[in-house]
């Protein structure tokens, strides 16, 4: 216990310090990960602690966002609602079309549940373009952040703190919400609602207030959204923002309080760092959520719970050099297949067709800052050695740690 206390007042003191640490650049995707994470916690209490799938939980992010956008315009910052409190129209028209919403969609449960989830979202974004007093059409609506509280909000420092402060307070609310009666209920819906529903509870009920509140919290980050960006667009109801939401939130762990939040995190850092280098990135993405799905259902964060388990099985002494060997497995495979696909991708690209074909052959391709021949055998066996290196080292460990299972 003391351990986690540690970790998690370390973490928020590295987050109040990042403005200090990071360029102007740096701490807008700052901000774009504390938005995600938040979003995502807001996910997980509904897919992860419910046991509730949703596809289309874009329609409360956006509804959040469109709902503060209209209310900064109207009440121009000032007067009950200033900009610092604005994420409460966030709040409240996520929280309502929540309960609308999930009063029809918790009627079912399984495939029924996500589709209609689906459903709805992808109702919002076919409606929304036609709809354009109220979504502003393809170019969105715009806003301006106006001073308040001696803040003029005006710099890129002061946006990230009142974000900060605000996804700070929403996970202390959500993580107070587990420790609750009706948290623990909550749970049971996952577990057995049919349980829940012989003992008298209204399961029904249960699943709406579910829903709702991981709308309400959805709400707050649609709305920190647009406190960001000082916009509201209609695309925020594609089907993309739901799916995003779904693959951060299992890649950090769903079924962890934090998980989905460090899964957010690390996949919008992922794409911000990663986005401008390659054209593969969101392949990358999707290949970690295969192989998370696959071989570690907990998330990332169930690695340190793996290794922990580990250590005890074996003994202190054991246990470092196999997880070393898994580790560098790892990443022999990974830059093997980062070589594979950037390859490929740049010899199956319309411009290099286009190059071969005036030149009447292959030319080289740049990578990595070096020049590789197309045809040329030293360009594949780069690719082909690292994984079949990698997957000889993985071998290795794997019987390694059955023998040494077999003598623990």
């Amino acid at each position: 216990m003391r351990t986690s206390t540690s970790l998690l007042l370390g973490g928020v003191a590295l987050l109040a310090a990042l403005p200090a640490l990071l360029t102007a650049g740096l701490l807008n995707a700052a901000v774009q990960m504390l938005i995600a994470a938040l979003f995502a916690s807001a996910y997980g209490q509904l897919a992860g602690r419910a046991g509730m799938l949703s596809f289309g939980h874009a329609a409360y992010f956006g509804v959040g966002a469109f709902a503060t956008v209209h209310a900064m315009d109207a009440l121009n910052g000032a007067g009950l609602l200033p900009t610092p409190l604005m994420p409460l129209v966030g709040a409240a028209a996520g929280l309502g079309f929540g309960v609308v919403a999930g009063w029809f969609a918790t009627q079912r449960s399984g495939t029924a549940f996500a589709m209609i989830t689906l459903a709805i979202a992808e109702l919002l974004h076919a409606l929304a373009p036609q709809l354009k007093s109220l979504f502003g059409g393809e170019s969105g609506i715009s806003v301006m952040r106006t001073p308040a509280w001696g803040f003029n909000f005006g710099s890129t420092t002061q946006v990230y703190y009142l974000t900060l402060v605000w996804v700070l307070l929403s996970l202390a609310l959500l993580y107070f919400h587990t420790r609750t009666s009706a948290g623990r209920l909550t749970l049971g819906l996952r577990e057995n609602s049919h349980r829940l529903r012989f003992l008298g509870y209204d399961v029904h009920r249960l699943g709406v207030s579910a829903f709702a509140i991981s709308g309400l919290f959805s709400g707050v980050a649609g709305a920190l959204q647009v406190l960001a960006n000082e916009s509201a667009n209609y695309v925020v109801f594609e089907a993309h923002v739901s799916a995003s939401v779904v693959l951060n939130s299992y890649i950090g762990g769903v079924g962890v309080f934090l998980g989905p939040a460090l899964g957010a995190a690390l996949m919008s850092f992922f794409g911000y760092a990663v986005s401008d280098a390659t054209q593969a990135w969101l392949l990358y993405q999707g290949v970690l959520f295969v192989l998370v799905m696959m071989f570690m259902p907990e998330g990332l964060v169930g690695l340190g719970g793996a290794a922990a388990r580990r250590v005890k099985q074996l003994g202190a002494s054991r246990a470092p050099p196999l997880l070393l060997l898994w580790l560098l497995a790892v990443l022999l495979l990974a830059a093997g297949a980062v070589f594979l696909v950037e390859l490929l991708q740049r010899l199956c690209s319309q411009d290099y067709r286009a190059l071969a074909r005036a030149a009447a052959g292959w030319p080289p391709v740049t990578m990595f800052g070096q020049s590789w021949a197309a045809v040329g055998l030293a360009t594949w066996i780069w690719p082909l050695g690292l994984l079949a290196g990698g997957g000889s080292l993985l071998a290795f460990a794997q019987r390694r740690l059955q023998m040494k299972e077999a003598q623990a």
